[in-house]
């Protein structure tokens, strides 16, 4: 893509930030979701190996970056991934720091972790199913009890330096993690969370509302909630995605 090309589609952007600040057109909304996705992609593969499951971080990203373009400003003047990096960085440590992970686990379980991951990228193709706890421990010789500590004790947010720097997009300057995680008012964005998620909550069913609390309260994955309800992986993903969109209408509300 020629330099103009560039140009013109970031101005396409900024318009359309533009537009939907004065409009709240939903349609606008999704387009500037949709076209920002590779943000969530970036930041929640960041976190991918360290105990929580990539769907469930890809979820919570995805609701960081709805609530960025609900709160974003574009009269301000600053490019809308530098505003979105935070927020969604924002979620994904709310979503470690309220399931209670540990900072330091041993070395030697470190280590089985790591390879338990691998074999859960190996086993599924050889056995051509989901690899159970038992399979894993024959496959790495070792004692299931082992597996079960390691995959437990493996909930483990790495702490990163504060002058780390995440570049979003390229040819933008870079953030200090420090400025991402700079004090503000601790209670605000969890106060506008809390009514924002009591609120959209009203609007689910009681199927959604299950799979809600299975998927953000449990920390359950998509296959195990099909399993406990009988239905398939992609109906739990389908209802998945229902229920992001009635979080955004309701965020569109609040604005």
């Amino acid at each position: 893509m020629s330099k103009s090309k560039k140009q013109e589609k970031n101005d396409l952007i900024k318009e359309k930030f533009m537009d939907y600040y004065k409009t709240r057109d939903i349609k606008l909304r999704d387009e500037l979701i949709e076209e920002h996705m590779y943000i969530v992609d970036i930041l929640s593969n960041k976190y991918v190996g360290k105990g929580i499951e990539k769907d469930d971080l890809y979820q919570v990203a995805s609701l960081g970056l709805i609530y960025a373009i609900e709160r974003f400003d574009p009269e301000k003047g600053y490019a809308f991934s530098s505003f979105a990096t935070p927020t969604i960085m924002g979620e994904l440590k709310r979503y470690f720091r309220d399931k209670g992970w540990v900072i330091k686990v041993p070395r030697r379980i470190q280590n089985l972790y790591k390879k338990i991951n691998n074999a859960k990228k190996v086993l599924p193709q050889e056995l051509q199913r989901t690899p159970t706890v038992k399979d894993i421990a024959d496959y790495l010789e070792v004692d299931e009890e082992s597996i079960l500590e390691a995959m437990e004790a493996s909930r483990v947010y790495a702490p990163q330096s504060l002058d780390m720097k995440y570049q979003v997009q390229k040819g933008e300057n870079s953030i200090d993690l420090a400025d991402m995680i700079g004090e503000e008012d601790k209670n605000f964005d969890s106060i506008e969370l809390k009514d924002l998620i009591d609120k959209s909550k009203e609007r689910l069913n009681d199927l959604e509302k299950e799979i809600l609390d299975l998927r953000y309260y449990e920390g359950r994955t998509q296959v195990d909630i099909a399993k406990t309800l009988d239905i398939s992986q992609m109906t739990v993903s389908r209802i998945e995605k229902k229920i992001l969109q009635k979080f955004s209408l309701e965020l569109s509300k609040m604005k």
